[in-house]
């Protein structure tokens, strides 16, 4: 087994006794306190994620803006300089083979934040179809650290630490700023349902911006928290909730596919799933009591198997057991009545609207 890799602020984590593990391939902080208290922080205040291990891949070239609008399904090429956008990449079957962030900095510049376990591969298949565009692809994923300040606090408490007016950053724009005087990216992105940013630093900076973080009251939550907090507000997690078998259609992301742009990878694939229509779909479901549903458990109708979970845990703010899944397409209508099968009973759980938790994320509107 190769070691373990880590991130700038693993000593960090260590020192202030965070409880680690191995995660795609990196030792990262699960929690400091408890995952609970750590969610109640940043939906009610403002905490701090290392979210270091994400892949940074860049583009640089004439063709870069339309290089990246060929990756993936989402209108890259029509958003201005200084902006980013949510989106999957798709392969030639539409099935999904990453989801990401693509950010436009200039003409021939962009850059894409993709999940750790999936760089790699990412980074392979983005090379493989450079070739036909006058590009260069680095993968610089070991020059940067990356920091995620959320909560309905972030603006307030981070502004008092930043050389850039914050009000002023919209939902998934970027700017230059300096933290403390240590320059980076800062992009009004998240993976909570809670305004905030992220900050894009050289790899050696990043202690120095985590503890003036810290310093100002900014609490360090785990990848525990995160992964509540995202499911809280429906924010789909890869490898769980989508993956290569997966199109965008019927993991509820249509939004992100836009079919009257120029061509794309899986453009046609995509269309015909359009044109044909969708055999399952992805839904929220709330449980009966606290039972928890997890990945892979089966979801059924008057006894019948119509389906699976995906994500499910039990939400500390709405106090409720919460889960995703896909089931069969004519049941995934807003109050069907479903049943879980737990290991050795069947829970009641009702199909909901997404998301189960909307809280001070900004939007475009």
């Amino acid at each position: 087994m190769s070691e373990l890799l880590k991130t700038p602020l693993h000593e960090e984590h260590v020192r202030n006794k965070a409880k680690m593990v191995e995660f795609a391939g990196w030792e990262m902080p699960l929690q400091y306190t408890s995952i609970i208290e750590e969610v109640k922080t940043v939906r009610t205040d403002v905490g701090i994620f290392d979210v270091s291990h994400m892949g940074e891949i860049f583009i640089h070239g004439p063709d870069a803006i339309a290089f990246v609008d060929y990756l993936i399904p989402n209108d890259f090429a029509s958003i201005s300089f200084g902006h980013a956008l949510y989106s999957p990449m798709c392969n030639e079957k539409g099935g999904i083979i990453d989801d990401l962030i693509a950010y436009k900095v200039d003409s021939e510049t962009a850059y894409l934040i993709v999940n750790a376990a999936n760089k790699d591969k990412d980074f392979d298949w983005i090379k493989t179809w450079a070739k036909k565009f006058n590009v260069e692809v680095h993968d610089k994923s070991m020059e940067y650290g990356l920091i995620a300040i959320q909560g309905p606090k972030a603006e307030e408490k981070l502004q008092e630490i930043t050389d850039v007016a914050l009000k002023k950053i919209g939902f998934y724009e970027l700017t230059q700023s300096r933290i403390r005087g240590v320059k980076g990216t800062l992009s009004r992105t998240g993976y909570t349902g809670e305004d905030g940013f992220e900050f894009l630093v050289e790899w050696d900076a990043a202690v120095t911006v985590w503890r003036t973080l810290k310093e100002y009251g900014m609490k360090p939550a785990g990848l525990g928290a995160r992964d509540l907090l995202r499911l809280e507000a429906s924010y789909l997690l890869y490898g769980n909730d989508m993956d290569e078998n997966t199109n965008p259609i019927e993991a509820g992301l249509s939004w992100t596919v836009k079919l009257d742009k120029g061509d794309f990878i899986g453009k046609e694939a995509i269309m015909r799933v359009k044109d044909k229509g969708i055999t399952r779909k992805l839904v929220g479901l709330i449980l009966e009591g606290r039972n928890i549903a997890r990945h892979g458990y089966k979801i059924l109708k008057d006894g019948e198997e119509v389906g699976f979970i995906t994500s499910g845990s039990y939400s500390p703010t709405l106090e409720k057991s919460i889960a995703l899944g896909y089931v069969k397409k004519d049941i995934a209508k807003k109050d069907t009545e479903l049943e879980i099968e737990l290991r050795k009973k069947t829970v009641k759980a009702q199909v909901v609207k997404l998301p189960f938790y909307r809280g001070s994320v900004k939007s475009h509107k």
